[in-house]
Protein backbone atom coordinates (compact mmCIF):
# COMPACT_ATOMS: atom_id res chain seq x y z
CA UNK A 1 0.00 0.00 0.00
CA UNK A 2 1.65 3.25 -0.56
CA UNK A 3 -0.03 6.46 0.40
CA UNK A 4 1.38 10.12 -0.63
CA UNK A 5 1.61 13.42 0.86
CA UNK A 6 2.70 17.46 -0.83
CA UNK A 7 3.12 20.20 0.15
CA UNK A 8 0.15 23.33 -0.51
CA UNK A 9 0.66 26.82 -1.17
CA UNK A 10 2.02 26.86 -4.71
CA UNK A 11 1.87 31.14 -4.77
CA UNK A 12 4.82 31.00 -2.01
CA UNK A 13 7.78 29.45 -0.88
CA UNK A 14 6.98 25.93 1.31
CA UNK A 15 8.52 26.32 4.26
CA UNK A 16 10.02 23.18 6.73
CA UNK A 17 10.29 23.15 10.30
CA UNK A 18 12.71 25.28 12.52
CA UNK A 19 14.41 22.75 14.16
CA UNK A 20 15.93 22.38 10.58
CA UNK A 21 17.99 25.51 11.17
CA UNK A 22 18.37 25.39 15.26
CA UNK A 23 19.17 21.98 15.69
CA UNK A 24 21.98 22.39 13.01
CA UNK A 25 23.34 25.30 15.05
CA UNK A 26 23.29 23.05 18.02
CA UNK A 27 25.14 20.09 16.42
CA UNK A 28 27.38 22.64 14.93
CA UNK A 29 28.23 24.06 18.45
CA UNK A 30 29.19 20.65 19.57
CA UNK A 31 31.26 19.53 17.18
CA UNK A 32 32.71 22.40 16.17
CA UNK A 33 33.91 25.60 17.15
CA UNK A 34 32.16 28.18 17.10
CA UNK A 35 33.90 30.53 15.02
CA UNK A 36 33.24 27.62 12.52
CA UNK A 37 29.73 27.23 13.23
CA UNK A 38 29.11 31.42 12.59
CA UNK A 39 31.16 31.15 8.99
CA UNK A 40 28.84 28.60 8.27
CA UNK A 41 25.93 30.34 9.27
CA UNK A 42 27.29 33.70 7.53
CA UNK A 43 28.23 31.48 4.19
CA UNK A 44 24.24 30.56 4.51
CA UNK A 45 22.88 34.22 4.84
CA UNK A 46 21.89 33.10 8.11
CA UNK A 47 23.87 34.52 10.45
CA UNK A 48 20.76 36.08 12.15
CA UNK A 49 19.32 32.62 13.13
CA UNK A 50 22.77 31.57 14.69
CA UNK A 51 22.47 33.83 18.23
CA UNK A 52 18.29 33.72 17.98
CA UNK A 53 17.15 30.70 16.33
CA UNK A 54 13.99 30.14 14.74
CA UNK A 55 11.12 29.04 16.29
CA UNK A 56 8.31 29.16 13.27
CA UNK A 57 8.44 27.88 10.14
CA UNK A 58 11.07 28.98 8.01
CA UNK A 59 11.57 29.08 4.18
CA UNK A 60 12.71 26.05 2.81
CA UNK A 61 15.77 27.90 0.59
CA UNK A 62 17.06 28.74 4.22
CA UNK A 63 17.31 25.10 5.05
CA UNK A 64 19.02 24.24 1.81
CA UNK A 65 21.53 26.88 1.58
CA UNK A 66 22.52 25.89 5.45
CA UNK A 67 22.61 21.97 4.83
CA UNK A 68 24.34 23.07 1.68
CA UNK A 69 27.39 25.18 3.49
CA UNK A 70 27.77 22.34 6.44
CA UNK A 71 28.76 20.49 2.96
CA UNK A 72 31.01 22.69 1.73
CA UNK A 73 32.62 24.42 4.68
CA UNK A 74 33.33 21.07 6.64
CA UNK A 75 34.82 17.77 5.51
CA UNK A 76 32.49 15.02 4.53
CA UNK A 77 32.39 13.27 7.47
CA UNK A 78 32.16 15.79 9.92
CA UNK A 79 29.35 17.01 7.72
CA UNK A 80 27.89 14.15 8.08
CA UNK A 81 28.31 13.52 11.51
CA UNK A 82 26.73 17.19 12.62
CA UNK A 83 23.80 16.87 10.20
CA UNK A 84 23.44 13.51 11.83
CA UNK A 85 23.58 15.04 15.18
CA UNK A 86 20.93 17.35 13.76
CA UNK A 87 18.36 15.14 12.71
CA UNK A 88 18.92 12.93 16.12
CA UNK A 89 18.20 16.65 18.04
CA UNK A 90 14.99 17.17 15.71
CA UNK A 91 14.11 13.77 16.47
CA UNK A 92 14.03 14.07 20.30
CA UNK A 93 12.59 17.99 19.67
CA UNK A 94 9.97 16.43 18.37
CA UNK A 95 9.48 13.27 20.57
CA UNK A 96 9.14 16.07 24.03
CA UNK A 97 7.29 18.94 22.35
CA UNK A 98 5.14 17.47 19.55
CA UNK A 99 4.09 14.06 20.44
CA UNK A 100 1.49 14.33 23.54
CA UNK A 101 2.51 12.30 26.79
CA UNK A 102 0.05 9.43 26.49
CA UNK A 103 0.98 8.87 22.94
CA UNK A 104 4.39 8.61 23.52
CA UNK A 105 3.30 5.61 26.53
CA UNK A 106 0.97 3.94 24.18
CA UNK A 107 3.25 3.76 21.13
CA UNK A 108 6.13 2.12 23.89
CA UNK A 109 3.49 -0.44 25.39
CA UNK A 110 2.16 -1.68 22.09
CA UNK A 111 4.34 -4.54 19.47
CA UNK A 112 6.39 -3.07 17.11
CA UNK A 113 3.89 -4.62 14.78
CA UNK A 114 0.96 -2.54 15.93
CA UNK A 115 3.25 0.76 17.19
CA UNK A 116 4.84 0.97 13.51
CA UNK A 117 1.73 1.55 11.50
CA UNK A 118 0.66 4.55 14.32
CA UNK A 119 3.44 6.00 14.13
CA UNK A 120 4.24 6.37 10.53
CA UNK A 121 0.58 7.98 10.63
CA UNK A 122 1.68 10.15 12.38
CA UNK A 123 4.65 11.32 10.12
CA UNK A 124 2.41 11.19 7.08
CA UNK A 125 -0.12 13.56 8.66
CA UNK A 126 3.31 16.01 9.31
CA UNK A 127 5.18 15.35 6.69
CA UNK A 128 4.89 19.14 4.83
CA UNK A 129 6.45 20.22 8.12
CA UNK A 130 10.06 18.01 6.58
CA UNK A 131 9.57 18.08 2.91
CA UNK A 132 8.23 21.29 2.52
CA UNK A 133 7.87 21.61 -1.62
CA UNK A 134 8.52 18.11 -1.63
CA UNK A 135 6.33 15.18 -1.77
CA UNK A 136 5.83 12.34 0.74
CA UNK A 137 5.56 8.85 0.05
CA UNK A 138 5.40 5.90 2.53
CA UNK A 139 4.63 2.19 0.53
CA UNK A 140 4.58 -0.43 2.76
CA UNK A 141 5.09 -4.09 1.54
CA UNK A 142 7.78 -6.39 2.04
CA UNK A 143 9.71 -3.38 3.30
CA UNK A 144 8.32 -0.56 4.50
CA UNK A 145 10.15 2.68 2.30
CA UNK A 146 9.85 6.51 3.28
CA UNK A 147 10.07 8.58 -0.18
CA UNK A 148 10.61 12.42 -0.56
CA UNK A 149 10.23 13.27 -4.51
CA UNK A 150 11.52 16.85 -5.23
CA UNK A 151 13.60 16.59 -2.09
CA UNK A 152 14.18 20.88 -1.07
CA UNK A 153 16.54 19.99 1.60
CA UNK A 154 19.39 19.30 -1.15
CA UNK A 155 18.22 20.88 -3.90
CA UNK A 156 21.04 21.21 -6.27
CA UNK A 157 23.52 18.91 -4.92
CA UNK A 158 25.55 16.12 -6.67
CA UNK A 159 26.72 13.43 -4.98
CA UNK A 160 27.77 9.39 -5.78
CA UNK A 161 26.23 8.52 -2.38
CA UNK A 162 23.30 9.74 0.13
CA UNK A 163 23.56 12.65 1.70
CA UNK A 164 19.92 13.18 3.51
CA UNK A 165 21.60 12.33 6.93
CA UNK A 166 19.40 14.72 8.69
CA UNK A 167 16.15 13.21 7.48
CA UNK A 168 17.26 9.70 8.09
CA UNK A 169 18.31 10.36 11.77
CA UNK A 170 15.09 12.33 12.47
CA UNK A 171 13.14 9.25 11.36
CA UNK A 172 15.95 6.39 13.52
CA UNK A 173 15.48 8.64 16.35
CA UNK A 174 11.53 8.49 16.52
CA UNK A 175 11.31 4.89 15.71
CA UNK A 176 14.10 3.79 18.43
CA UNK A 177 12.70 5.98 20.79
CA UNK A 178 9.35 4.94 20.41
CA UNK A 179 8.78 1.90 18.07
CA UNK A 180 12.09 -0.76 18.65
CA UNK A 181 15.31 0.40 19.76
CA UNK A 182 17.21 -1.84 16.84
CA UNK A 183 15.31 0.07 14.28
CA UNK A 184 17.49 1.47 11.43
CA UNK A 185 16.60 3.95 8.44
CA UNK A 186 19.35 3.30 5.67
CA UNK A 187 19.14 6.23 2.27
CA UNK A 188 19.11 3.64 -0.15
CA UNK A 189 18.76 6.69 -3.33
CA UNK A 190 19.02 10.00 -3.08
CA UNK A 191 18.16 13.03 -5.45
CA UNK A 192 21.69 14.26 -5.17
CA UNK A 193 22.49 10.78 -7.70
CA UNK A 194 20.03 11.52 -9.97
CA UNK A 195 17.66 9.55 -8.72
CA UNK A 196 13.53 10.52 -8.86
CA UNK A 197 13.60 10.19 -4.96
CA UNK A 198 15.25 9.76 -1.82
CA UNK A 199 14.08 6.81 -0.58
CA UNK A 200 15.12 5.60 3.44
CA UNK A 201 14.66 1.94 4.25
CA UNK A 202 13.34 1.31 7.50
CA UNK A 203 13.61 -1.46 9.64
CA UNK A 204 11.19 -1.41 13.04
CA UNK A 205 10.94 -4.95 13.67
Amino acid sequence: MTSEISADGPHQEAKIGPNAIAQVAAALCAAATETTARSVFRAADLSHWFDEPPTEMVPESSVTALHKQVREQLPPDQAQKILFDAGVRTGYYVLKRRIPGFARAILRVLPPIFAGPLLLRAIERNAWTFVGSGRFVVTRSDKCLLEIYNNPVITGEQSNTPICHWHAAVFETLFKELVWSGTTVTETNCCASGYEACTFELVYR
